[in-house]
């Protein structure tokens, strides 16, 4: 009977310190979740000064960026778009 208490008693220690370990994860996981958001949010706002503060660069950048991902995604190649082949 000893021997089942003993077991009984361990087990219990385990899954507490599962349990410990755990909520400290989610505690951690939780803060960097938070450094991510703020992190983002400082972002966006560095975003937003530089397109207020370069209008016209930032659109030649949306340009570019908007031309080189259809070239990605469409997988055309120049030939296919100006007609001539090899």
């Amino acid at each position: 009977m000893e021997t089942i208490d003993n077991l009984s008693h361990s087990a219990h220690e385990t899954v507490d310190k599962i349990a410990s370990a755990t909520n400290q994860t989610a505690e951690a996981l939780g803060e960097k979740g938070e450094q991510l958001k703020n992190a983002e949010q400082q972002l966006m706002g560095n975003c937003r000064g530089y397109v207020r503060d370069h209008p016209i660069m930032s659109l030649g950048i949306a340009v570019a960026g908007g031309f080189v991902l259809s070239r990605l995604i469409c997988g055309c190649s120049t030939d296919r778009v100006t007609g001539s082949s090899k």
